[in-house]
């Protein structure tokens, strides 16, 4: 598991700086920079809007008398979909629009929720702790 985090803390930078530099070369630097500026403003701008919806959606299941967890694993998805955003990059810029866009942060919800909840059905090993 260390390995591949590893790997993946190294590879994904690399392939970000790749794809800046192969994007500054077809529309000029100061332009890449600007749609990476661009993308974190939207970033910013989506985190606002979409995790307002997603919380008055948790309230309104709350006043219902339901869990809200289906809102709360949304509310994950448009935090890091919104963090993403931020993070300059191109191919980081995609996998965070995927995760904010309403719909299609239905498959992400989905992934993890099983994921979760294979957590939760193995116990231990990385859960999280209450009350240490």
């Amino acid at each position: 598991m260390k390995k591949w985090l590893l790997a993946l803390l190294l590879i994904i930078p690399a392939l970000e700086l790749f794809l800046m530099l192969k994007v500054a070369s077809w529309i000029g630097g100061g332009t890449t920079f600007l749609l990476i500026a661009a993308t974190a403003i939207v970033g910013i701008l989506l985190i606002q809007f979409e995790g307002r919806k997603v919380w008055q959606e948790a309230q309104v299941r709350m006043q219902e008398g339901q869990i809200p967890g289906l809102s709360l694993l949304d509310g994950l998805c448009v935090l890091g979909g919104g963090i993403l955003l931020i993070i300059p990059g191109f191919l980081s810029d995609l996998v965070g629009l995927l995760l904010v866009i309403p719909f299609t942060r239905p498959f992400f919800r989905g992934r993890l929720l099983s994921w979760l909840e294979r957590r939760m059905r193995g116990g231990g090993g990385g859960g999280f702790m209450i009350g240490r």
